[in-house]
């Protein structure tokens, strides 16, 4: 897309030119230097050889407190201690002159491909429904480093096959969830982050189908899944057999008409990689839609919270007080990031990358944590299931992502 490689350029140049204004003016537009800490390459190292065998993997801290619980591979969210690694690899490759921040001496690439061990067997053979996408992080960038690699390829285009398997026609959607009504086809929002997979198998196997499920889905979801302010529902439920709604709801928000924050971020990230893919301008006034609810709704404090219309004051909550999300946080940095890099307008281009800086800012003052496994605390995991004030593999995965992504627009340095 000619489009989005001039804009890189442009992103950068403009970028940069506020980035040093910003110095001298605002100290919320400086990138946190705790995405560049040395504690990172160590911690993630610690994760690594605390692995348990058979290969578990972390996916949040409980107890005792501030300890990632591993979980078996056939987990949603198993895939991103792996990915994690190949983060650090692509760390290594962009601050070469800072080795501390980089690991030094470490062959992150080969960590990534040992952890990965665990997820090889899982195409064709697994539980996560739609959640393959998740899966496939790490061999996805395994084919961007080596486009070769025989597993690699094999998972990917498996884990393609197993959501491809999902697509229901009268609906124009892939399931998400599975349930005893096959009548009824449950989507969450979540499920725009699978399509990417589709798109790389596709262009592996030259089977355009999977582009055109994808393209399907993705159409679907913005015709029935945002709302005219631009937040997203969770839970979109259709007849299998006419495409009707026939519910919206919620699954992890605070209500079925509120706006869970992690669910908004999926959307923005989806809708961008859609636009990415098919230079298709209704993704990317989509992906700008929920970008602009995102930042717009952010409370004064510049804390992302775990749903934006929870109430403030929550007795249900310990303190009362309604939690944060730092996954929500980071994840929606590297999202607007992505949304930055694909922008043909400079001036939206700045508010997602200024966006994106004080969204980061803000988390990392509020949730680095020196002493847990994990990166960050304050993580929501599950408000209606009590799970949050947690570390979070995902936060931490996005929270190098984004640091690596700055680094590459030229906007920080290691």
């Amino acid at each position: 897309m000619a489009g989005a490689s001039i804009s890189k350029v442009q992103v950068f140049c403009h970028g940069l030119l506020v980035l040093i204004t910003s110095l001298y003016t605002d100290i919320h537009n400086i990138p946190p230097p705790e995405l560049f800490s040395p504690l990172i390459p160590q911690k993630v190292l610690r994760t690594y050889s605390s692995l348990p065998t058979p290969t578990q993997y972390p996916q949040w801290t409980g107890t005792p407190f501030g300890k990632w619980d591993y979980f078996v591979p056939d987990t949603w969210t198993s895939g991103f201690f792996p990915a994690t690694l190949y983060e650090m690899h692509t760390r290594q490759t962009l601050c070469t002159e800072n080795p501390d921040v980089a690991g030094l001496g470490k062959d992150w690439l080969q960590l990534g491909r040992k952890a990965c061990d665990g997820l090889a067997a899982l195409p064709g053979r697994n539980t996560q429904g739609h959640d393959v996408g998740f899966l496939s992080f790490a061999f996805l960038e395994e084919l961007k480093i080596n486009s070769k690699n025989e597993t690699a390829i094999a998972v990917v285009n498996g884990f393609a096959a197993d959501l491809a398997n999902r697509f229901v026609p009268g609906a124009g959607v892939t399931r998400s969830w599975d349930s005893a009504d096959l009548s009824l086809v449950q989507v969450i929002i979540d499920n725009m982050m699978n399509l990417e997979l589709l798109f790389v198998s596709a262009d592996l196997t030259g089977n355009n189908t999977l582009r055109e499920i994808a393209i399907r889905h993705a159409d679907t979801t913005m015709k029935n899944h945002i709302r005219p302010d631009g937040s997203t529902w969770h839970v979109v439920e259709y007849d299998a057999q006419s495409g009707l709604v026939v519910s919206k709801q919620t699954a992890q928000g605070y209500s079925d008409d509120s706006a869970w924050a992690r669910g908004q971020v999926w959307a923005i990230y989806g809708f961008s990689q859609m636009y990415e893919r098919t230079s298709q301008k209704h993704y990317l006034v989509t992906a700008r839609r929920l970008a602009n609810y995102f930042l717009t709704n952010i409370p004064q404090d510049g804390i992302v919270p775990w749903d934006f219309k929870a109430p403030l004051q929550d007795h249900k909550v310990p303190g009362g007080v309604r939690p944060a999300d730092s996954s929500a946080a980071t994840a929606g940095a590297t999202a607007l990031l992505l949304l930055a890099s694909l922008e043909p307008d400079d001036l939206q281009a700045e508010r997602w990358i200024w966006g994106a800086v004080k969204v980061l800012q803000k988390i990392t003052e509020l949730a680095w944590s020196p002493s847990w496994n994990s990166l960050l605390a304050n993580g929501t995991v599950n408000w209606p299931n009590n799970n949050y004030l947690t570390g979070i593999v995902y936060g931490d995965y996005y929270f190098i992502k984004a640091g690596n992504e700055l680094v590459r627009l030229g906007l920080a340095s290691c």
